[in-house]
């Protein structure tokens, strides 16, 4: 299944795509995605609904993140290392976590804001993944029953933020509109080789990041192993996996995203997604 969520921002209702590529709302069936519908119960009970029966949804509607405010937003930083290669940096012996809040969800169209100060905002396409069913101490062997699906994520990142200012990265992680996620979460029957999975970017039609899963240095169940050692995952919490190379931090000489820039992000099964920079109108 494709699931996503539609309608104005604050407003959205759970929905899903068709087999022909038509939204239809499950409103009638669920309040949203919480952690009983994204449970393996409650993701079979959707599965058995029949799509045609359920309300069409115009196609031109907004599309919201479908995941709205997960509990945990966990990012694993120099994941790739082929982008760790065009970063300069020694491949990590441990996965470098981070988290981003909550509260920097959009939708997969949204407008990204640039924020007040900003001089090195950056793009990284993300392969996402949703936990379905919770747990702390979950072995790598198992890692995978704990997925309930996996999206597409743009992992906006502020450089001077996150690298200038001291503390956690996550400054430069969490502003509001950095965390574009969407447009679907698709169930794990739908992916079939969740690590060798294709990543695309363009900022202004010019591809800049264009990888696969495949070059990950920690893969999913190690992620999944090594976050469940400190911290009980939660249904819902959504855990971005790093970033192929190509991002504007990397280029010689970088480029960075400034007001008028428009980003796209694809990736097959997954969906695409397309914003547009623009100024915070508060700065």
């Amino acid at each position: 299944m494709k699931l996503l969520r539609h309608g104005n921002i604050g407003a959205e209702k759970p929905g899903l795509l068709d087999q022909n590529g038509a939204i239809r709302d499950l409103s009638e069936h669920i309040a949203d995605f919480d952690a009983q519908a994204l449970s393996p119960a409650g993701l079979a009970r959707l599965s058995a609904l029949d799509p045609a029966s359920l309300p069409l949804v115009p196609s031109n509607v907004r599309l919201g993140a479908p995941i709205p405010r997960p509990g945990k937003f966990i990012g694993i930083g120099l994941n790739y290392a082929d982008h760790a290669e065009e970063a300069g940096l020694p491949i990590p012996e441990q996965p470098i976590v981070f988290y981003k809040a909550s509260s920097c969800i959009s939708g997969p169209n949204d407008d990204i804001l640039h924020p007040r100060g900003s001089d090195r905002l950056d793009y990284e396409v993300e392969f996402a993944f949703v936990i379905g069913t919770g747990g702390r101490y979950i072995r790598r062997e198992a890692a995978w029953d704990h997925i309930a699906g996996y999206t597409l994520v743009n992992d906006i990142s502020e450089r001077t933020f996150q690298m200038d200012r001291g503390g956690l990265w996550s400054k430069g992680k969490s502003f509001d509109t950095f965390g574009p996620t969407g447009p679907y979460l698709v169930t794990t029957d739908e992916i079939s080789t969740p690590q060798n999975h294709p990543l695309q970017a363009s900022v202004n039609g010019d591809l800049r990041q264009s990888g696969t899963t495949a070059t990950m240095i920690f893969d999913i169940p190690s992620i999944i192993e090594h976050l469940s050692q400190y911290q009980t995952l939660e249904a819902g919490d959504l855990v971005c996996t790093g970033t192929p190379p190509g991002v504007g931090m990397g280029l010689k000489p970088p480029q960075y995203l400034v007001p008028g820039d428009t980003i796209e992000l694809s990736s097959p099964g997954l969906g695409t997604q397309s914003m547009r920079v623009i100024k915070d109108p508060l700065a």
